[in-house]
């Protein structure tokens, strides 16, 4: 039943003439891998987007679609075209807007200028690299990007034209601008850290918006004054310079757009005609603010939001991890935004909308922030999809299988490989008994979520555990597996997902020493750590977050790594997760020797090996994080032991690698017994 105070989140809203049901809307994302070679949507990007109109929300925001591609060539199939082939597009369209409206949503086509400086290298080819003014890529200097000739502007705003007429007719009910926001190219022209133009699309402040203005006014006058506009708008940049963000709380000098032209620039905007404004803050060279990681505090867009929606009257978008109902509902009543933007929660669990709804929250299958799934897939040229969801961008073709006769299935191994293999299974109707050996559930996800950032790791453990429950698991705590327990159990299908521990190396000197801990035991236990000098050992992951948790509690800490880049580079996770993380052990002032090598751990610290030299660092802690070996042990003692046809091993006890692959592990596995 709706609680009280999430009422104004169900109440209907307008975005010009065009009425939506509720407060929500799907924030865009790119799909790739939902398009086919005709630029236009596949059966995936169809169910895909099917799927969240009947989880609840009132408004899609489909991810960006270019207008052209030529001047910046993505090859096909990549991302959505409607100018490529209109025919096919307007096909493909007109049934993915027939079966959003069935289920009485309204859908925007969010229309791309591209990406110009801030192209991923490898995307498209180098002598297609464009931009507001010559300039380096963002993430390879050594790619220039050349200047847009007027004629070719010119072009992209007809391009525009066409595509929202071509979108409109399709279906669509709006369309949206992309974007004055996250420093892609049309942001680029917006700014004048990156457009040194002479023409009329550079210098003045209206020159540098013109762009964007005569894009809508052009959209305007062949849709109509009443077709739906909005526009995706980052109010400030938060860049200190080329790759360099700043910090939330942080006293940075701004180099893009700073709050008094962005708010300026949002009413001048407004009256040029754009009937919402779909609100965020950052660019790609501050890349964490626009894609935020569990380093944030849920809502951080918030004064961004308010300050826009105190200048203009047309209705401001807000997402920023706003899952939280109670956090939304207080964000319409105390007039920071009108809307209720949601992207990567409702990849995690399209029904969010209708949970809440009904007031089932607790239900809500969480978002971790962690980007795996969705941009890191993406980044990999894989196709969309979510660490948490396997079937997120595979709906129709990934569901679950029916069952011909109901088994008896044993999961040993109670972390998140083993109840997402425990919860399938008793979904599709088998009888499951989960054996865990302790007296929690969670497996290393519990130590990995002791951090405050580390929330939504803890509400994943929260939320499999109401699953067990919701579903009848039979939960066995306390108890470890053996052969007898499990034959005892007579099951037709055996899953192990034992998980992993921790590496400790046996020839390391001096590891027993009683100042040295595993980084697990002080995840755990924090309050071990009871001197002021740290040295962290492992620059994962694991260890960065480490580092990071203790700097900010006060300690003075050394990270060390034998690579010569931390948490495996750049391409090691999803760059915004690793650009933040990095930041903010910069910010911390933890000491971060790369291309070190730990020697020994002496009475007084550890013994490193650092270009060539040794050298000692003085510490009262030292904290081993060093990686994580499959548990695997009672799997191959009882593969050829055990009576069974259905034998599995998944997860870390399998090979130790992400929360992503324990828990696709155990979908592939459980969906099929």
């Amino acid at each position: 039943m709706l609680k009280k105070l999430h009422r104004k989140l169900f109440e209907p809203m307008y975005i010009g003439s065009l009425k939506l049901k509720n407060r929500y809307s799907m924030a865009p994302m790119g799909t790739l891998g939902c398009v086919d070679g005709d630029g236009a949507y596949n059966q995936r990007g169809i169910e895909y987007y099917t799927t969240r109109a009947k989880g609840g929300v009132g408004l899609i925001i489909t991810g960006v679609q270019m207008v052209e591609n030529e001047l910046e060539q993505f090859p096909m199939p990549s991302l959505p075209c409607p100018t490529n082939h209109p025919t096919a597009y307007i096909r493909s369209a007109k049934e993915m807007t027939e079966r959003v409206h069935a289920h009485g949503a309204k859908i925007f086509a969010q229309l791309t200028a591209g990406w110009g400086r801030s192209c991923i290298p490898g995307f498209t080819p180098e002598d297609k690299s464009i931009a507001p003014s010559p300039a380096p890529n963002r993430f390879d200097p050594n790619i220039q990007h050349r200047e847009l000739t007027t004629e070719e502007v010119k072009y992209f705003i007809s391009k525009f034209v066409e595509s929202a007429a071509i979108a409109q007719k399709a279906g669509y009910d709006g369309v949206e601008i992309h974007a004055v926001h996250e420093g892609y190219l049309l942001d680029q022209f917006s700014m004048a850290f990156f457009n040194q133009r002479t023409d009329q699309y550079g210098g003045n402040f209206e020159n540098r918006y013109r762009f964007a203005v005569e894009i809508v006014r052009g959209i305007k006058a062949i849709c109509g004054e009443n077709y739906p506009v909005s526009l995706r708008y980052s109010v400030k940049s938060n860049m200190k310079g080329f790759g360099q963000g700043i910090l939330p709380n942080e006293h940075g000098v701004e180099v893009g757009r700073d709050m008094e032209e962005g708010l300026r620039a949002a009413k001048y905007l407004q009256e040029a005609g754009f009937d919402a404004l779909n609100v965020d803050a950052g660019t790609y060279d501050s890349w964490y603010w626009n894609h935020p990681p569990n380093y944030f505090k849920p809502g951080m867009y918030a004064p961004y939001c308010k300050a826009v929606s105190e200048v203009v009257d047309i209705p401001v978008l807000m997402a920023g991890r706003m899952e939280d109902p109670d956090l939304a509902a207080q964000a319409i009543e105390d007039g920071i935004s009108d809307g209720i933007s949601m992207g990567r929660p409702l990849l995690a669990d399209p029904d969010i909308v209708n949970k809440i709804r009904r007031g089932r929250f607790e239900e809500v299958r969480p978002c971790l922030s962690c980007h795996l799934g969705c941009l890191g897939r993406m980044a990999e040229v894989g196709n969309i999809s979510c660490a948490v969801n396997p079937t997120c961008g595979r709906e129709a073709e990934y569901g679950l299988l029916p069952i011909h006769r109901t088994k008896k299935v044993v999961v040993v191994g109670g972390g998140v490989a083993g109840m997402e293999a425990a919860r399938i299974s008793a979904i599709r109707g088998h009888k499951v008994v989960l054996i865990e050996k302790s007296g929690q559930l969670g497996g290393n996800v519990v130590p990995g979520s002791q951090a405050p950032f580390k929330h939504d790791d803890k509400l994943l453990i929260q939320w499999f555990s109401g699953e067990m429950e919701r579903n009848k698991v039979n939960v066995r705590m306390n108890t470890e597996a053996t052969k007898a327990i499990i034959e005892a159990e007579k099951p037709d299908s055996i899953i192990f997902a034992t998980g992993s521990r921790p590496i400790e190396p046996q020839w390391l000197i001096g590891k027993n020493k009683a100042h040295v801990v595993i980084a697990e035991q002080m995840l755990m236990n924090p309050e071990v750590i009871s001197g002021d000098r740290i040295t962290v050992v492992g620059g994962g992951l694991v260890g960065a977050e480490a580092a990071l948790w203790m700097a900010q509690k006060g300690k003075s800490v050394t990270l060390i790594e034998a690579d010569d880049d931390i948490i495996g580079g750049p391409h090691g996770t999803c760059f915004a997760n690793y650009q933040m993380l990095k930041e903010l052990l910069v910010h911390e002032q933890v000491s971060i020797l790369t291309s070190t090598r730990l020697v020994e751990i002496t009475d007084n610290g550890v013994s490193i090996k650092r270009q060539g030299n040794l050298m000692e660092i003085h510490s009262d802690h030292v904290v081993l994080a060093l990686g994580y070996e499959s548990k695997d042990g009672l799997y191959e003692d009882l593969i050829n032991q055990l009576d069974v046809d259905e034998i599995y091993n998944i997860g870390d006890s399998q090979k130790s690698r992400t929360i992503m692959a324990a828990i696709w592990d155990a979908y592939e596995v459980a969906r099929g017994l």
